[in-house]
């Protein structure tokens, strides 16, 4: 898989509604995971959309989550550019000078689904995240 980039949207908790509206504005296959999919949390929350990524047939992605409980949504905040694939090497490189002079906010390491992952905000405030899929 080559590296990606693209926007990753925070929703306060109604981000299967939102994807599945841009699913119908850009067609496309979209898949879906709760955080009671990976048992990260139980009763409503569990129901809350953990990762949605929406691929188009035009070759768009567009990912987003549910803010989790106990963090802050803060509309204008709500979005981050995404870094993933599985050149482990090119990613953690873009990770270290990304995260360098910045704040790190999830420290990348393994996840709980089974990939590594993890989060910051560069030197000017723009927000990262960087998911490394681990070979099956």
């Amino acid at each position: 898989m080559a590296s990606r980039l693209n926007p990753y949207i925070s929703f306060a908790g109604d981000a299967r509604q939102a994807m599945e509206f841009y699913r119908q504005v850009f067609g496309g296959e979209l898949n879906l995971n709760t955080f009671g999919d990976f048992g990260g949390m139980e009763g409503a929350d569990a129901d809350k959309v953990m990762h949605a990524q929406l691929e188009t047939e035009r070759g768009f992605t567009l990912m987003a989550s549910d803010t989790p409980p106990g963090m802050e949504h803060e509309p204008g905040n709500n979005m981050s550019i995404s870094l993933s694939g599985d050149d482990a090497g090119e990613l953690r490189g873009y990770w270290d000078k990304l995260s360098d002079g910045g704040t790190v906010t999830v420290p990348l390491e393994k996840q709980m689904w089974g990939d590594e992952f993890g989060a910051c905000l560069d030197r000017f405030g723009v927000s990262w995240m960087v998911n490394i899929a681990q070979s099956s």
